[in-house]
């Protein structure tokens, strides 16, 4: 079994082999340099431990053990079926593009809400979170106030994760292989992809909206991936079908 599981990855395309290589190393490094995490993990701009390398770093940084194999297990599953179907160049260009699109809606959406918490502070408040927040909780620390406490966990948390990729991934599968039916546990029957895709997107909106921050888990990170991938979905198809080419 062991050798036939090691053929098996052997033999996946190029480019989902080395993203699961690539971020198994960097989980790794983490354990070691535990500094390297706060270096590329993405945080909010206007906190002060952004850099503007960490929309594309932070998908190669996970938070424990369960969150990269599931992770690398959708990428295994799926996306060696999504590089086969376009290519190497076209689903490298869809994993970073699902992959940022995640971050880029995840931090318009931690924006909105920042501005609903300050127009309920002093701006006092809103100056003493900006300067001194990020020490607050490099202390293991918050505030005692509810509002400068949740203001101050939007700046300074961190986000990481290929998630907003992996999602990305299961919209297209479902998009292009929309009938396949799959076994999903525990729900003892197999569901058509689409379904399967759709029903993913209303418990992300759902938890997203009723904002289930105590599961830190960055739902709309997971809907910007899936946004992002139906839009490059769309776009390719109506270019492959305008060029003669057919892979839907």
């Amino acid at each position: 079994m062991g050798q036939n599981s090691f053929n098996s990855f052997g033999n996946l395309p190029t480019i989902t082999k080395n993203l699961i290589i690539i971020n198994l190393i960097m989980w790794l490094g983490t354990m070691f340099l535990p500094r390297l995490e706060s270096m590329l993990a993405l945080y909010f701009p206007a906190s002060p431990y952004f850099r503007f390398w960490q929309i594309v770093s932070y998908m190669f940084m996970h938070a424990g053990i369960a969150h990269i194999f599931f992770n690398m297990f959708a990428v295994y599953m799926f996306g060696s079926v999504l590089e086969r179907t376009w290519g190497e160049k076209r689903f490298l260009i869809y994993y970073f593009v699902t992959g940022i699109g995640a971050a880029l809606v995840n931090m318009l959406v931690i924006y909105l809400r920042i501005r609903a918490i300050e127009s309920q502070l002093s701006a006092d408040a809103v100056e003493l979170v900006y300067s001194e927040g990020a020490s607050v909780l490099a202390q293991g620390k918050n505030y005692i106030d509810a509002l400068m406490g949740s203001l101050n966990g939007l700046i300074n948390a961190q986000m990481v994760g290929a998630s907003g990729a992996v999602f990305g991934i299961l919209l297209a599968f479902g998009m292009l292989y929309p009938n396949v039916e799959m076994f999903i546990f525990p729900i003892p029957f197999p569901i058509k992809a689409k379904y399967l895709v759709a029903g993913y997107g209303a418990i992300e909106l759902f938890a997203g909206l009723a904002d289930f921050s105590f599961d830190h888990i960055a739902h709309f990170a997971h809907l910007g991936g899936m946004l992002f991938g139906i839009i490059l979905v769309l776009y390719w198809k109506k270019k492959d079908k305008y060029n003669g080419r057919y892979f839907y």
